[in-house]
């Protein structure tokens, strides 16, 4: 890769969500390869994964993380929301993964801790392809 000027630029994005909602699926696609493992058993991704996206104006590291819960509270759980929480501490932009029409109470956890991060957060809507009527978020 080469590199044009003062134009480019380079960043972190963290892709969080609760347990299941697709984050590893959309890090796959944002780098257009299969890096992360996509299944429907919840809690697959255990640390931190990273993709990297290069181009010759930009590079943005991904970070797809662990499902962050508050369900289960072994020592597995615990490690894995202290894996969200670190890629939090060093990121530029933050994708909140959601599934549509299921929010919930970890979605809500999400969210909560969340508001403590000083990097901007997008909301990405997932999985719509599974309603009918995707227009009933609009409202």
């Amino acid at each position: 890769m080469q590199v044009k000027g003062p134009e480019f630029k380079a960043g972190y994005v963290s892709i969080v969500g609760r347990p299941n909602v697709g984050k590893s699926t959309l890090l796959n696609r944002l780098i257009d390869h299969k890096i992360s493992i996509v299944t429907r058993k919840p809690q697959t991704t255990r640390w931190q994964i990273r993709g990297i996206k290069s181009t010759a104006d930009y590079q943005v590291i991904f970070t797809d993380t662990p499902g962050y819960q508050n369900t289960h509270k072994d020592a597995m759980n615990r490690y894995m929301n202290r894996e969200v929480i670190n890629s939090l501490s060093h990121t530029d932009v933050v994708l909140f993964v959601v599934e549509a029409l299921k929010w919930g109470r970890d979605d809500a956890l999400v969210a909560e801790v969340l508001k403590e991060v000083s990097a901007p957060t997008v909301l990405v809507i997932n999985k719509l392809d599974l309603h009918k009527e995707p227009a009933i978020l609009l409202p």
